[in-house]
């Protein structure tokens, strides 16, 4: 028994040494660029590939794989100042979700070209005696590896700290950290020290890259789910905080060890139940502190105003054609715009959170799948006919919003952010885990719409109705005296409670109205796919929602429209045209970001204003 709780004790320690390397970097460029780096994932991806191709070019030793390692570090380290210059300082005045899409554009560049270079088989390192060396721990073997990575960790963790605290560049970026204004005041070029800042981190992620290699393969799937967990300790830490870091990182560590060994069925849970835990408990992380003025732009205030004569006609003339498409378009295109229209109306029920409500979710998948889900158990275990199974998902997936929202509405910013995230990656955990009601991974099938439904054309005309009427419902909900209100809450907190206005209220009310018609469109897209899979509820799909959203303009009344249309369009053309589609749409993200600040509506609105 005691070798046991060794032998996993240890194992928790190397899992914590590897999650700090990967989540150290991520903390470090937060602090100062207060860029949230989706595509920090994408760099420790990198690392390990870089990593596997220099170090099975280096003699077979201790000393050959250190240095292929450390080499591997300098190289990420060179591409991740690349990436600073030639992108995120264009974007650091931008708000905080702008940079967000920016980078998830570049990660899934990233993904592209990492399989042109090294095609798309998984590589394993292979594993010389000193890698496949071990101890005997009671019974129990132990890898060595293993044991110097639990040493690296904390020296690694001291080797920054004395960075930070014993160099004079290390005064300047925890500086920076504190008051990045007071910092240009005194003339320091903060462009560099951001770059370097960035560098270090992108360092440390190919670093961890590139030390995984010996305990797993490097996959064209590691970037996202790795950004996932880096997300979990920086969060759980505090943003920005480096002892935060390491404590997060023990302490997910540990929990993941022993959690495995004594409740198989909470290994994908945990984590983010910890994470949820902990934000409620201290809304800043462990040792973060709240956020002070980070420089970048907010969005630009969505004033309402009535549509101009040329708008309303446009948007005449995109009805009329929506409803003449059954008559001039064959089946494939009016499945493609099906889904474009499901997508309209989940990009709406994002908006209304984040635009007027001022809540950004990066878990809005979560109220997506609930619904699909609800549709589908009402569909197959209760026999509900569709209209009944549309209104029991629409129903549970408000339901649990409202619950949740009770607690996510008293955070803001990336906090609130990354509490749904964690609450949506529950969900996905359970519908994973509990194939007795789920179907795990292998989803539920054959929910089917009634048999006059099911052409193209008789589920085509279903979605416009349900999502064109659902969407118009959220937005004359902004157009009312609700919509007011939430946005005085939103830009004007203190005056809109001075003047008897329930803040928590409002956005709670918000957060379960967009959770309901997220919800109705979770429930449309299982009939029209005739399955529901946890992929609903993964944080692709609230990605997805986030990029049509910004895309098309948060500040905007009519920018999920436009988001949603551009983006499905895009997506599905690249996606038939060419197999480098990742590569093209993140560089189409990335035009548009640099193009459009305000999104592609939002640029309109402000020509025809001009």
């Amino acid at each position: 028994m005691h070798g046991f709780l060794l032998t996993q004790l240890l194992t928790g320690l190397a899992s914590a040494a590897q999650l700090f390397l990967l989540a150290a970097g991520l903390t470090v460029i937060f602090g100062v660029t207060r860029v949230v780096n989706f595509a920090h994932g994408a760099l420790y991806m990198l690392g390990a590939y870089l990593g596997y191709s220099l170090i099975t070019r280096a003699p077979p030793t201790p000393l050959g794989f250190a240095l292929g390692a450390l080499a591997t570090a300098g190289a990420v380290a060179a591409l991740g100042a690349a990436l600073e210059i030639g992108l995120l300082r264009r974007l650091y005045r931008a708000p905080e979700l702008f940079q967000l899409l920016a980078t998830f554009a570049v990660a899934l560049m990233a993904e592209d070209l990492t399989q042109r270079l090294w095609g798309a088989e998984d590589l394993a390192l292979p594993r010389p005696g000193f890698l496949a060396a071990a101890v005997r721990i009671g019974a129990a073997r132990f890898p060595l590896y293993d044991l110097v990575l639990i040493g690296l960790g904390p020296a690694v963790y001291l080797a920054l700290l004395a960075l930070f605290r014993t160099t004079r560049w290390g005064v300047l970026v925890r500086a920076a950290t504190a008051d990045r204004d007071m910092l240009a005041c005194l003339g320091v070029d903060q462009r560099w020290l951001f770059t370097a800042v960035f560098a270090l981190g992108a360092g440390l992620a190919g670093l961890g890259g590139a030390l995984s290699l010996p305990d797993a393969t490097a996959t064209l799937q590691m970037g996202f789910s790795s950004v996932t967990d880096a997300f979990v300790v920086v969060v759980v830490g505090g943003l920005g905080s480096l002892s935060g870091a390491a404590l997060a990182s023990l302490l997910i560590g540990l929990l993941q060890a022993f959690g495995i060994a004594l409740v198989p069925r909470s290994t994908l849970v945990l984590v983010f139940v910890v994470m949820a835990a902990t934000l409620m408990l201290r809304p800043h992380g462990l040792l973060g502190r709240a956020p002070g003025e980070t420089g970048g732009a907010a969005a630009a205030p969505d004033l309402i105003r009535p549509a101009t004569p040329a708008l309303r006609a446009l948007a005449l003339v995109a009805l009329l054609a929506a409803i003449a498409l059954p008559f001039l378009a064959g089946p494939f295109l009016l499945s493609v715009a099906t889904e474009a229209l499901i997508a309209l109306l989940f990009a709406a029920s994002l908006h209304l959170m984040m635009g007027p409500g001022g809540m950004a979710s990066f878990g809005h998948a979560a109220w997506f799948g609930l619904g699909a889900y609800g549709a589908a158990l009402a569909a197959l275990a209760l026999r509900a006919p569709l209209p009944l199974a549309l209104v029991m998902g629409m129903l549970l997936a408000g339901a649990v919003a409202a619950l949740f929202g009770l607690v996510v509405v008293r955070l803001a910013g990336v906090y609130l952010a990354m509490l749904t995230l964690a609450f949506a990656q529950i969900v996905w955990a359970g519908a994973m885990q509990f194939e007795e009601i789920s179907g795990g991974d292998n989803g539920l099938l054959g929910v089917w719409p009634p048999r006059w439904l099911q052409g193209p054309i008789g589920f085509y005309v279903l979605a416009l109705a349900l999502c064109v009427g659902g969407a118009l419902v959220l937005r004359r909900a902004l157009q009312a005296p609700f919509g007011y209100a939430l946005r005085g809450a939103r830009d004007a907190p203190q005056r809109a409670a001075a003047i008897g206005l329930d803040i928590a209220r409002l956005r709670w009310a918000a957060f379960t109205l967009a959770g309901a018609a997220a919800g109705l469109a979770g429930a449309l897209y299982v009939f029209a796919k005739g399955s529901v899979f946890p992929t609903y509820l993964g944080l692709g799909r609230s990605v997805d929602a986030l990029l049509m959203v910004l895309l098309g303009g948060v500040g905007t009344m009519s920018g999920p429209f436009v988001g949603a249309l551009v983006y499905t369009g895009l997506y599905d053309a690249l996606l038939l045209a060419t197999d480098a589609w990742r590569l093209v749409l993140g560089a189409a993200i990335v035009a548009m970001v640099l193009l459009f600040p305000d999104g592609i509506a939002g640029a309109v609105a402000r020509r025809v204003r001009a």
